[in-house]
């Protein structure tokens, strides 16, 4: 026994995780399903509360992090990711240094009135479809857009 908990649950958990990490590498199921299921399962082998296991859907960051993952899934699938896209490459050119000032302003700007981690969610798609378009890396642009984020969010007290 290990503090208060059994060497029998530790080696459950282990087995839990390990099953987790393979679907999570191999994406054989969703990886939503998967991290569900993990924590379904330590409830159903008894590893977990029934409380315990649902105690993190409930936390208003993890319900933020989803929101803002379908809203900016659902710009990427309706088009409005790229049509966002093509209009800061008209207005910025196809320069890097251009369309990296023009995402970072827009992120400072987002961030400094809303959670970091939800305008780097919502945005993402939008500087994936603005590098298409403009024919540029995208890692370069998603690093600015990351820093920005994390700058809009100190500029005011609304931000995070």
């Amino acid at each position: 026994m290990i503090g208060d908990v059994s060497m029998d649950a530790a080696m459950v958990t282990l087995g839990v995780l390990a099953v987790a990490a393979f679907l999570f590498a191999t994406e054989l199921i969703p990886l939503a399903v998967t991290a569900i299921g993990a924590a379904i399962s330590l409830g159903l082998l008894g590893v977990l509360t029934p409380k315990e296991v649902f105690a993190g859907l409930s936390n208003s960051t993890v319900v933020l992090f989803a929101g803002m993952f379908i809203i900016g899934a659902a710009m990427f699938q309706t088009g409005v990711a790229q049509k966002i896209g093509i209009a800061v490459v008209k207005k910025s050119g196809t320069n890097e240094r251009s369309l990296m000032a023009a995402i970072m302003l827009i992120t400072i700007v987002l961030s400094s009135v809303s959670s970091n981690t939800a305008t780097v969610a919502c945005l993402m798609p939008v500087v994936v479809q603005i590098c298409a378009a403009a024919k540029v890396p995208v890692g370069p642009q998603l690093m600015g857009l990351a820093v920005a984020a994390n700058v809009g969010g100190t500029i005011t007290m609304v931000g995070t």
